[in-house]
């Protein structure tokens, strides 16, 4: 690349928002340059955050599997976690996924460039390579620096015993025992997952309720179920600090418990999960006149700054820090520069995902959220336990709730706690989208024996009566 090149769309970040941004310019026929400061492609979710997490998840939930395959005429004799084979799996899905991004690339002729960007004014960019200092001009840059996790002053990150979910997913061995502090999405997963490896687990959360963004009834479930996995959970809990351990072992954590008393547990790690901030420091913005609102990007409806030429997408910006809303939020941003007549996302119809056993898939209000509005709420719910399937596959935990409006059947969310949570979503999200009612959902024939029969069931629970239950 020469020391100078101009650009339709370059692109700061190449995670699951810079990246897909990059190809749909190059379909779209935009000089795109995708700039990363790390040596492969994908972004955190890629390397340290959704693919190896769910490697890790997967492994969890075949060990579990087979530990209850004698009720299904499975016997496994000397069942163990090979920790170096699950680290080589991990790091090969990762290659192979980057490898594919860079092909992406490559098809649709997006140019990259890999060192420390930042924006130098509207429309330029500085980028720090291991050469020199390149400059870039670009018709449009689209900011896509992601998200690090937080810390909390009482507990400082070291991480060596004090990790946070990076250092975590590149563990040499198995810890004897983890504590998690904090219980949304990110906690949870590596708590349960933790848990079914076999190591002591015990998750502690500030506020009253495990994963506080999901309907009441979810996280109660969740906190139920958890409690009879045997992980030691502890919710209304504020972690005061850290010590090292006696033995040099890790770390001792200490806790107030809801009744006011002073507790404290032996960990050999100790994971930090209480949310991740924006990258938007010392990267130009500022001075580019871009608007920060506590740290994360002002953008409009199409992702636009306030300065022309500057667009910002995924965990920059004030919505939900998932992988999908970013791409979503990419393709938009790029559709609007190509003058491509697009709609606004709808963030409400935006699922959660959480890969926890049992999983957790949401879409839509919270019944507190739909009555807060003003609805006149109708619920439906189904239980796993009612489903052939479930009961088949030997996970029979949970269930479908649906929340809707009583008057016109008004489909208003969707929330499942259970086998396949986070593929069964995929439904509600579609039938929100194309303002389905309850009443459509249940004269909407599911197959028979399949988890989404309980869909179904729900649905006829919140317009007439579930039939299996």
């Amino acid at each position: 690349m020469a020391n100078e090149t101009s650009y339709d769309v370059a692109v700061l970040g190449s995670g699951p928002g810079g990246y897909v941004a990059a190809i749909r310019a190059g379909q779209l026929g935009l000089k795109a340059l995708v700039i990363e400061k790390d040596r492969h492609f994908g972004g955190t979710c890629l390397h340290v955050g959704c693919i190896p997490s769910k490697v890790f998840l997967n492994t969890a939930e075949l060990l579990d599997r087979v530990r209850r395959g004698g009720e299904q005429g499975v016997v496994v004799d000397g069942l163990r976690l090979d920790w170096p084979a699950l680290m080589k799996r991990k790091n090969r899905i990762i290659r192979k996924n980057a490898g594919g991004v860079a092909f992406l690339f490559r098809k649709n002729n997006v140019e990259t460039l890999h060192g420390l960007g930042r924006v130098a004014g509207p429309g330029k960019l500085e980028v720090q390579t291991e050469e020199g200092t390149s400059l870039v001009t670009a018709r449009n840059i689209i900011i896509a620096t992601g998200s690090e996790p937080r810390s909390i002053p009482s507990v400082p990150i070291d991480g060596q015993s004090v990790v946070t979910n990076t250092e975590m997913l590149a563990l040499a061995s198995q810890p004897a025992s983890l504590g998690v502090i904090g219980a949304g999405a990110v906690g949870v997963e590596f708590a349960s997952m933790f848990h079914s490896f076999g190591t002591n687990v015990v998750l502690l959360e500030v506020l009253p309720k495990l994963v506080p963004v999901e309907d009441e009834e979810i996280s109660d479930e969740l906190f139920k179920l958890f409690k009879k996995r045997g992980i030691e959970t502890l919710t209304n809990t504020r972690v005061e600090g850290v010590t090292p351990a006696n033995d040099g072992s890790g770390v001792d954590v200490q806790f107030v418990r809801p009744d006011g008393t002073k507790d404290s547990r032996s960990v050999t790690k100790l994971l930090v999960a209480v949310g991740r901030k924006p990258r938007t420091e010392n990267i130009g913005l500022e001075q580019a006149g871009v608007e920060l609102d506590r740290g994360t990007v002002v953008v409009d409806e199409f992702m636009q700054t306030g300065t022309k030429g500057i667009y910002a997408i995924g965990d920059v910006v004030a919505t939900q820090q998932l992988a999908h809303v970013a791409s979503a939020e990419g393709v938009l941003a790029v559709e609007h520069i190509a003058g491509r007549a697009v709609r606004p996302l709808n963030y409400l119809h935006m699922p959660g995902a959480t890969y926890c056993s049992p999983e957790i898939g949401s879409v839509g209000l919270t019944e507190s959220a739909a009555r807060e509005q003003g609805y006149d709420v109708k619920i439906g719910r189904f239980p796993f336990a009612a489903s052939p399937k479930a009961t088949i596959l030997g996970e029979s935990d949970g269930f479908v709730k649906m929340v809707s409006e009583s008057k016109y059947g008004e489909l208003l969310g969707v929330h499942i706690i259970g086998p396949h949570a986070t593929d069964l979503i995929a439904e509600a999200v579609v039938a929100l989208e194309h303002e389905a009612t309850a009443e459509s959902l249940m004269h909407s024939v599911h197959a028979h024996p399949t988890l989404s029969e309980a869909v179904g069931e729900a649905a006829h629970g919140a317009f007439e009566l579930p039939l299996h239950v």
